[in-house]
């Protein structure tokens, strides 16, 4: 676990993981800034800073920030750039979205346009170090050699007939993380997959390589393991993908990366 203090760039901050998140991140005694979009949910999203989610004695050693912006007025890496240069943080979070609300317009203009804006900035702002997608599990072009046909065709379908401008939004900013991560030895671009979100409690994982293309994991060990995969000393430029299952999450987080892990393989960006 990296020693020192960190600043978290929390996007999409009012979201159910981000605040799950939140009080994990406040907790290694790293600091905050959470970036929403409405101004009625400020107070709610203080409010996480005594949060005791995940347990444990020790509480609210950073310092949380709330910062409003829209994220559909991301129209340029200058946008973001500004947003670094304000916030001055180290890490970045990507928890954000249109969640299908705006029509296929808007879910371009967030999930990938402005997911992509700060990808490329963040990448570029030699302070920023680690980037921290969450994306899903499906988001991928072919088929990946641990997936059965049933496994990929299952996907296929989420993809092109449910969910079609969904996938290609997310796909693009995905791809465009790892491309951009490549490009800057030493930058930690970290893509969590989760399957079907729920609401249950956290508990063990399935990371890395699942066996399916689908399957539930609550959005409470989503978070456990994204916190886990920021303090992570070897993390690097990585897709993870993430469903309930029966290994511990701390042990799954360090197996995966001593292995280098990487359910990119397979992709034409690997």
């Amino acid at each position: 676990m990296p020693s020192a203090p960190h600043h978290v760039l929390l996007l999409g901050g009012h979201g159910k993981i981000a605040q799950l998140l939140t009080p994990l991140l406040l907790r290694r005694g790293w600091d905050v800034t959470s970036v929403i979009r409405n101004p009625a949910q400020v107070a709610a999203v203080q409010g996480l800073d005594g949060d005791s989610v995940g347990g444990g004695s020790e509480q609210g050693k950073g310092k949380l920030s709330v910062l409003v912006r829209s994220l559909e007025e991301v129209k340029s890496e200058g946008d973001v750039g500004a947003v670094l240069g304000e916030v001055g943080a180290d890490f970045v979070v990507w928890s954000a979205g249109a969640g299908g609300t705006g029509g296929p317009e808007r879910t371009y203009a967030i999930d990938r346009d402005a997911a992509t804006h700060f990808i490329h900035a963040s990448v570029a702002a030699p302070q920023v170090t680690r980037f921290l997608m969450v994306s899903y599990l499906a988001s991928r072009r072919a088929r990946p050699a641990w997936w059965s046909d049933d496994a990929w065709a299952t996907a296929q379908h989420l993809n092109e007939r449910i969910l079609p401008d969904y996938y290609r939004a997310k796909l693009a900013a995905d791809e465009a993380l790892y491309a951009a991560a490549k490009k800057r030895p030493g930058f930690a671009a970290i893509n969590l997959r989760p399957g079907t979100l729920t609401l249950d409690p956290a508990g063990p994982v399935e990371l890395g390589k699942t066996g399916h293309s689908r399957g539930n994991v609550s959005r409470e060990t989503v978070a456990r393991v994204a916190d886990l995969l920021l303090a992570s000393e070897g993390v690097g430029n990585t897709w993870l993908d993430l469903l309930d299952g029966e290994e511990d999450a701390e042990k799954a987080v360090e197996r995966v990366v001593r292995e280098g892990v990487n359910a990119a393989e397979g992709e034409s960006i690997f």
